[in-house]
């Protein structure tokens, strides 16, 4: 099976946890919502401000999870691969990259770096089935045609 090139710049995302992040959290709210409706005004008014301020905190910690999940990703270009696994960022250059790797069993993709060190690519997860696969397929293709060649 013959593949399109990747045209540069592309950027790969994690497309199920995405999804489900954004149901599941869209169905948290609901759920909140409509049972702080349902407890009624007077048990709602014995709340204290910081029994009020608790639940806006684990909110916020949740609203936090989530995000970091959004805005993982793998965008490479004709520079350098950016590499954004929650709200850490790592910036490689093509001639750092040694491997791309997605383990039988792995959550995530793999990146196997010059210096001896690996980093995860939570942007690539393997729940994403065919879709990662090819993903890492590109990858690879990628940093092979990177690499520098010995003359």
């Amino acid at each position: 099976m013959t593949h399109k090139p990747v045209d540069l710049p592309h950027t790969w995302r994690p497309f199920g946890a995405r999804l489900m992040g954004t149901v599941l959290g869209v169905m948290l709210v609901a759920l909140t919502l409509t049972c702080w409706i349902a407890l009624g005004p007077d048990i709602r008014a014995k709340f204290t401000p910081f029994q009020k301020g608790t639940l806006v905190f684990l909110g916020l910690i949740a609203l936090g999870v989530w995000f970091a999940l959004m805005r993982s990703r793998v965008t490479v270009s004709e520079s350098g691969v950016t590499v954004v696994n929650g709200y850490k960022r790592y910036d490689l250059d093509w001639a750092q990259l040694i491997a791309v790797n997605m383990r039988r069993g792995a959550p995530w993709a793999g990146l196997d770096l010059s210096d001896g060190t690996s980093i995860s690519a939570l942007a690539i997860q393997s729940s994403d089935g065919d879709r990662a696969l090819h993903a890492v397929r590109e990858f690879r293709r990628l940093v092979a045609e990177s690499s520098p060649t010995d003359d």
